[in-house]
């Protein structure tokens, strides 16, 4: 049981102190992600940027991934299932809330590039880790010299389906009969527009 997002940022950073000599970034998962990816960050002595990508969710299920879209390119994982018609229609809404969040938290400035670099997403937790896969195939497209996914919670399902894939999963338990990520911290409060941008001005 983690006290707050800041605790578990802590213990994460601990074991991810390996890479302190890479040339790497954080990206953190809005909103959630945010205060665990800044201690990580901070720790590392490397740049904290958000992961912006959404995930594309299945016609019949909004919450179910199917594939994830960034500002300037898309991945579906299962294409047959959805028409063309459908995946452009849900790349306009999407890419809509990306540029609303970039102008938010970034201003003008531009995503860093992520090509040779140790990228280490953070989030709060992984439940499904269907969105983050399908996060982890863009980010592939801009050839980083690795990509780990840190989280201080996840089921073990969620970590199997990233190791499948090749991506090297850190993370703090793996606890039987996962619920939530929410039910491992004493204090799961929301994170807010306000706390997101403080995080990110801090690590300038």
């Amino acid at each position: 049981m983690f006290k707050n997002r800041i605790d578990a940022g802590s213990m994460l950073a601990a074991k991810l102190i390996r890479y302190k000599d890479n040339s790497g970034i954080v990206l953190a998962v809005p909103r959630g992600g945010v205060p665990v990816a800044y201690v990580v960050a901070k720790e590392l002595g490397f740049p904290l940027e958000l992961v912006l990508t959404k995930k594309i969710g299945h016609p019949s299920n909004k919450e179910y991934a199917i594939g994830a879209a960034s500002l300037t390119d898309y991945f579906v994982s299962s294409p047959h299932e959805v028409t063309t018609a459908y995946v452009a229609q849900e790349l306009i809404a999407v890419r809509h809330r990306l540029l609303a969040m970039q102008q938010k938290f970034m201003g003008h400035g531009k995503p860093t590039s992520l090509t040779g670099k140790t990228v280490i997403v953070v989030d709060d937790g992984m439940a499904t880790g269907n969105t983050l896969l399908s996060t982890v195939q863009l980010i592939k497209k801009e050839k980083p010299e690795n990509i780990i996914i840190a989280v201080p919670v996840a089921s073990a399902s969620a970590v199997q389906k990233l190791m499948n894939e090749g991506v090297e999963v850190i993370t703090l338990g793996i606890p039987p009969g996962f619920n939530s990520v929410g039910a491992y911290y004493q204090n799961f409060n929301e994170v807010t527009d306000d706390e997101v941008i403080f995080y990110l001005d801090a690590n300038k």
